[in-house]
């Protein structure tokens, strides 16, 4: 004898006479026949009409449905984060071995901008009313396209480095202070002197107080400088140099200037100066 399983098995779908076709809801029957059992399901479904009819089609059990799978779903694009640091990278290598910028040629400067460019657009806008707080603590900088002039001033005028010359740069920091407004830039320096004594290692501080002006911009004020020396002469008084009256400062430099942030994180800052200098910190 067949396998019941082998049968077809007859559906018929129609609607309940019990109810009127003006009803809110109807019921329909559904009559499954089979050899040895015949089943009577009622199914409820708004507003049947009793003139409607529907027939399923008999269909064996050893009927052969084939499935087309659906197209394999595209790669998942990758996490901002994880593109973050990659770009991160990608500048630091730019910068790494330029010496801060002294030793940077054309080519160094268009690939340092270009990465710089890619963080600043991927990070999106800075947002200092926000980030304020990420500014704060000691960071070093790591390059300046405005050193490839070979001045210690950059694009401002500036004393020039060289090997021949008795002046050598040394690290370079920022040292911010949100909340006294504090903004200094430190820089190492090492003064030749004539032979057999040995070079004068001094640090200058040139202390600022700054302001956020829009949403990213700061703008610093040059208060005074102080320059310490260091190494075998650090027993020696700081020298303070007060900051010069602005009627005797030169129309250029009044002592004030305007910088924008680019990028920030708690690892790395990005800014672009008011004569389009590109800085790199890192925090130290």
């Amino acid at each position: 004898m067949a396998s019941l399983s082998l049968l077809p098995t007859f559906v018929s779908l129609s609607p309940s006479p019990s109810l009127s076709p003006s009803s809110s809801s109807s019921s329909s029957s559904v009559t499954c026949l089979s050899p040895s059992r015949i089943h009577t399901v009622t199914v409820h479904s708004p507003r049947w009409s009793r003139s409607a009819k529907r027939s399923l089609v008999p269909r064996s059990t050893l009927d052969e449905v084939s499935v087309i799978d659906p197209p394999p779903p595209p790669p998942p694009s990758e996490p901002k984060s994880d593109l973050i640091e990659s770009l991160k990278l990608k500048l630091l290598s730019a910068v790494s071995g330029l010496n801060r910028g002294l030793a940077a040629n054309e080519d160094d400067l268009r690939k340092a901008d270009a990465a710089a460019k890619e963080l600043e657009d991927a990070g999106g806008l800075v947002d200092l009313s926000s980030d304020l707080d990420k500014l704060q603590g000691r960071w070093k900088l790591i390059y300046s396209s405005a050193f490839s002039s070979r001045t210690l001033g950059g694009s401002r005028p500036g004393p020039p480095t060289g090997r021949l010359l008795p002046i050598t740069l040394g690290q370079v920091f920022q040292r911010i202070d949100i909340l006294s407004k504090d903004f200094d830039n430190i820089v190492e320096l090492e003064l030749g002197t004539p032979w057999p004594l040995p070079p004068v290692e001094v640090t200058a501080t040139l202390a600022h107080k700054f302001e956020v002006i829009g949403s990213a911009k700061i703008k610093i004020t040059f208060e005074k400088t102080t320059v310490k020396t260091t190494g075998n002469l650090s027993q020696l008084p700081p020298l303070e140099l007060p900051r010069i009256p602005d009627a005797f400062r030169p129309q250029s430099n009044r002592g004030s200037g305007e910088f924008q942030v680019t990028y920030l994180d708690t690892e790395i800052r990005v800014t672009r100066g008011d004569r389009d200098e590109l800085r790199v910190f890192v925090i130290s």
